[in-house]
């Protein structure tokens, strides 16, 4: 059986353009790569450390709510 598909979407793409911000930028900044960031940004991920995401709250002086939601149920 095929595990379900998650429905956590990410706003990095948002929230740096807000900020006028690269992926580069933060990933250097969190202390993380590139790479990894990405993979989030995408949607592609199937988690996250709390302390990368804590990382970049901070970074980006936002709430993790505001770096991630949950898309309704089909």
């Amino acid at each position: 059986m095929a595990a379900p598909e998650h429905r956590v979407t990410c706003h990095l793409d948002r929230l740096l353009e807000e900020r006028g911000m690269t992926l580069t930028e933060l990933a250097e900044r969190v202390g993380v790569t590139v790479v990894n960031l990405s993979v989030l940004k995408n949607d592609r991920a199937k988690a996250i450390r709390f302390s990368t995401l804590t990382g970049i709250c901070e970074v980006l002086r936002c709430e993790p709510g505001d770096v991630l939601s949950l898309r309704a149920a089909p």
